[in-house]
């Protein structure tokens, strides 16, 4: 039911992808697909940040412009190649066209009103596109309770650093606290901050056991999902293979049958051949009598 509601809402903002019901192919690509767009939505932000600091320069937005515009537009026209039905496709991914159309007079140097906006707007599609990708994440966290362990993990860390705050002076605010056990339960260890106390210290030894553990069922956790996807997209493989093979099956059935139909009908024709043969044969001995 939340998958469901989920793909409502990506349908109702224009971000829908492909419908679990296209073909393989078109499933394919959308999936393929996916990398480059968050790629994208990660240089939006980039590029956002580098004009509002004055970093960029003209020449470089224009090609990030481009470039985001062209991305767009080469999703649209090879799923709209693939899909089978492309307005249903259009339905549910109204925003791709919205950004091809809309963005062509900013890419030609037109200086129209909403230019500003548009750009602005392309925030947005970074919101668009990470929650488009998000079923899968949303899929991961799911599995293996992955989701409720993070988010112990998260409690656990935040109170770890609450604590170290207040049990060891040589941390002074609670966020030295929290970075210090960010650092420690990820058994990176910058060493900016340490405990001075042996309180501290014993504390510290039990937050990197708790690293070590937490992090090694994490990757248990990501191995299994991965092993899962590979043994789903076998089985996906044997039952289109088990499906061909019921289709040949079912054309050999039929194949067979219109045989017998045809050695009937040559029997037939044979038999009539034979009776028309034996009374021609009785008239010509009659005649010759």
């Amino acid at each position: 039911m939340e998958y469901e509601r989920h793909s409502a809402l990506m349908r109702l903002v224009g971000f829908g992808g492909v419908d679990s019901n296209e073909n393989e192919k078109a499933l394919k690509w959308g999936r393929r697909f996916e990398g480059p767009m968050v790629l994208a939505a990660i240089w939006i932000l980039i590029d956002w940040y580098l004009q509002s600091k004055g970093i960029s320069n003209s020449y470089t937005a224009f090609t990030s412009d481009w470039l985001i515009w062209l991305l767009f537009l080469s999703e649209l026209l090879v799923m709209l190649t693939l899909v089978d039905d492309r307005i249903k496709y259009l339905k549910h991914n109204w925003m791709s066209p919205l950004i091809v159309l809309g963005g062509l007079p900013v890419l030609w140097g037109v200086d129209t009103f909403y230019a500003g906006i548009l750009r602005t707007l392309r925030l947005a599609l970074t919101i668009g596109i990470f929650l488009r990708v998000s079923k899968d994440t949303r899929d991961l966290l799911s599995r293996h309770n992955l989701g409720i362990t993070l988010f112990i993990c998260f409690v656990i860390l935040v109170i770890s650093g609450l604590l170290i705050s207040g049990i060891d002076p040589a941390f002074e605010t609670p966020l030295d606290g929290l970075w210090w056990a960010w650092v420690t339960v990820t058994t990176v260890g910058y060493g900016d901050l340490v405990p001075a106390t042996t309180e501290g210290r014993i504390f510290g030894s039990l937050l990197i056991l708790m690293g070590l553990a937490m992090f090694s069922m994490l990757t248990a956790s990501f191995s299994v999902f991965f092993i899962e996807q590979d043994e789903r997209e076998l089985s996906e493989k044997e039952e289109r293979n088990i499906e061909r093979i019921e289709r040949v099956e079912e054309k050999l059935d039929k194949i067979e049958k219109q045989l017998d139909m045809t050695l009937l009908v040559l029997a037939k024709i044979a038999e009539k051949e034979q009776q028309s043969a034996s009374k021609e044969a009785k008239n010509n001995s009659q005649d010759s009598d």
